[in-house]
């Protein structure tokens, strides 16, 4: 049995996991801020977990950030306290377990080969949809990680002319097809520019309510969250080739997002001369993740049980 934590900028998820990935148990608190509070909470996860379950195997963590194989976080997302922090040795120091410490995007890559929809695949993609954009890389069977550890960060590919000045990242795929940090912000700069009366919303759900009831703005703004969506994959498909590209987030469990995000893609790919010729003769599946929620402290696990075994 192992235990498995999944932090997050506002919660950290944590359960126990068998060796076969079930998630038998499962709770969340709070994630605090404070570097030493932090590190005392996940001990006490741990240390009770240890004191009701004699067959703890090791812990595997999965937290937002570049992360190297030590480790050694570089940065930590939202837990800013935490950057510069080797937070494997300063949870294995104190417990006495094996701990693995992965990247989040990494851990939902990797534990959609063990137990979720890329069973059986060597190559393919995991992007996850959110506030940002998250991406995992697997390769051969591994997950990988570049050089520094930041691999996958597809959310910082920028979409298309550059602004004169200021941050490049206003055309990033981060603010323009994510699903808050882009569709959501997209559209109140819409509502902004246009002077509309309506209320903005923070809400991907009701923005494509109101592009389905005829509302021109949510529906200008939402085909082109579909299109620059649709370029992501493109672009990933022509370096990587992936067997697939599953798609992860809450909003990949919408058929109807789904239906239209391959729909966008296939009418691109049909403008695109090489890749259009290539249509019936290799295949590149988009597909939503299935291990939703559980998939960060998953597949931390996974990397665990892999290097034990």
């Amino acid at each position: 049995m192992y235990i498995g934590i999944d932090v997050g900028g506002t919660h950290t998820k944590f359960g126990l996991i068998t060796t076969a990935g079930e998630v038998i148990e499962k709770a969340m608190i709070d994630t605090n801020h404070d570097k030493d509070q932090f590190i005392e909470d996940l001990i006490a996860i741990i240390t009770n977990y240890q004191a009701e379950h004699t067959d703890i195997l090791g812990v595997g963590i999965s937290a937002p950030g570049i992360i190297k194989a030590n480790g050694y976080l570089l940065t930590a997302g939202a837990i800013k306290p935490l950057y510069g922090t080797n937070l494997k040795e300063a949870i294995a120091k104190r417990v006495q377990l094996p701990v693995k410490v992965e990247n989040d995007a990494n851990a939902a890559a990797i534990a959609e080969r063990w137990i979720g929809n890329a069973q059986g695949m060597e190559n393919y993609l995991c992007m996850v949809l959110g506030t940002g954009i998250g991406g995992g890389i697997v390769a051969n069977g591994q997950v990988y990680r570049g050089f520094n550890g930041m691999a996958g960060e597809f959310g910082w590919m920028l979409m298309d002319r550059l602004p004169a000045t200021g941050d490049l990242e206003t055309v990033s795929l981060n603010q323009r097809a994510a699903v808050v940090g882009g569709l959501c912000y997209q559209y109140q700069l819409a509502l902004a520019s246009a002077a509309s009366e309506l209320t903005p919303v923070n809400d991907a759900r009701e923005i494509m309510e109101r592009a389905a009831a005829g509302e021109p703005i949510a529906e200008k703004v939402l085909a082109d969250f579909y299109r620059d969506l649709a370029v992501g994959l493109l672009n990933l498909i022509s370096c990587f080739d992936p067997e697939a590209i599953l798609i992860g987030g809450g909003i990949s469990a919408n058929e109807a997002f789904m239906n239209r995000l391959k729909q966008t893609l296939a009418e691109l790919i049909s403008r695109h001369h090489s890749l259009d010729y290539l249509q019936g003769i290799v295949e590149n599946k988009i597909l939503s993740a299935k291990l939703g929620n559980d998939a960060g402290m998953i597949g931390a696990v996974y990397q665990l049980h892999q290097t034990l075994i």
